[in-house]
């Protein structure tokens, strides 16, 4: 039964640890060159009132995904749970999918030659009913993931609660991946 997946990621519990970005890496074996996940950090206000805003990028998993329609051979694709994936073996690294994303949430591995992006972890955590690496290690509970068709699960009862923002919503791409926005000064 194809699974309705969410991933939350709360601004006002993120603490800019990075742990999300290092369990990534090495949990998909991640080149120091490239990211499939990062957390930007932009500061504000004067010394002494800063306060710090936290932004998650990576692969939102849309729902309406530009990068695989123009994908020439076939390697990018969607799961019947509407993941996007891509067939290494297939990757000519023609770059099309990279320059169609409008989350520039996909990258050139160095090592192996091929477009690679955020995947839940789909292989080694999700498949396996884990939750994916990054949520896995978030100490705040800043990501929460799982299925929106669950009523009771976490990132449902959470969206129904909370006032979530989905990235470059009017571009139409649906994505999967969404955000709890900052409460003004909640990190001063």
């Amino acid at each position: 039964m194809a699974k309705a997946y969410r991933l939350i990621f709360d601004e006002n519990l993120c603490i800019g640890c990075q742990a999300c970005n290092v369990a990534c890496r090495l949990e998909n074996d991640v080149p120091e060159e490239v990211y499939r996940l990062q957390v930007h950090v932009t500061t504000h206000g004067v010394f002494p009132h800063l306060g710090m805003h936290f932004e998650r990028r990576s692969c939102v998993m849309c729902d309406e995904p530009p990068c695989v329609s123009v994908c020439p051979t076939g390697a990018s694709f969607q799961s019947k749970d509407g993941l996007v994936h891509i067939h290494e073996s297939q990757c000519i690294t023609c770059k099309y999918c990279i320059l169609a994303c409008p989350y520039h949430a996909r990258f050139i591995n160095p090592v192996k030659n091929v477009v690679e992006k955020c995947t839940f972890c789909f292989e080694s955590r999700l498949s396996k009913a884990l939750d994916p690496a990054c949520v896995s290690v978030c100490t705040t509970e800043a990501l929460r993931f799982g299925d929106m068709d669950q009523e009771d699960s976490a990132v449902a009862m959470l969206s129904r609660k909370e006032t979530v923002l989905f990235p470059k919503a009017h571009l139409g791409t649906k994505p999967k991946v969404c955000f709890i926005p900052a409460r003004k000064g909640a990190k001063v």
